[in-house]
C-alpha cells in the first residue's frame, strides 16, 4: 500500500521559515523523481519543486527559486522542502508525490500571514 505522510506545515510570519517532510512507502522510493506541488485558494496545482531519483538534479519554479530548497534521504524514504523568505502569495495546500506514477500524499497547509 503506497502512503506519503507530509508534516511540517503550519502559521508563519511574513519572512519566515518552515520545512516540510514527507515520509513514503510501498514504493520503490530510491527509483523516482520526488516533488512538491501547492495548491493556493481558487488556483490550480502547481510545481513549487522536484528532485530527481539519486538527488542530484533538482527544478525549482521561478517563483520559489533562491527561496525554497529541495531534498531527499533515500535511506529514510524522506522528502523535504526547506523554505525560507515566506510571502503571504506563498500559502498554499503542500502536496509531496511521484509524479510518474501518480501518488500523492494528503497535503499540509502552510499560511504565511502577518
Amino acid at each position: 500500500q503506497v502512503q506519503l505522510v507530509e508534516s511540517g506545515g503550519g502559521l508563519v510570519q511574513p519572512g519566515g521559515s518552515l520545512t516540510l517532510s514527507c515520509v513514503a512507502s510501498g514504493f520503490n522510493f530510491d527509483m523516482w523523481t520526488m516533488a512538491w506541488f501547492r495548491q493556493a485558494p481558487g488556483k490550480g496545482r502547481e510545481l513549487a519543486a522536484s528532485i530527481i531519483n539519486t538527488g542530484g538534479g533538482t527544478t525549482y519554479s521561478d517563483s520559489v527559486k533562491g527561496r525554497f530548497t529541495i531534498s531527499r534521504d533515500n535511506s529514510k524514504n524522506t522528502v523535504y522542502l526547506q523554505m525560507k523568505s515566506l510571502k503571504p502569495e506563498d500559502t498554499a495546500v503542500y502536496y509531496c508525490g511521484a509524479p510518474a506514477l501518480n501518488y500523492w500524499g494528503q497535503g499540509t497547509q502552510v499560511t504565511v500571514s502577518p
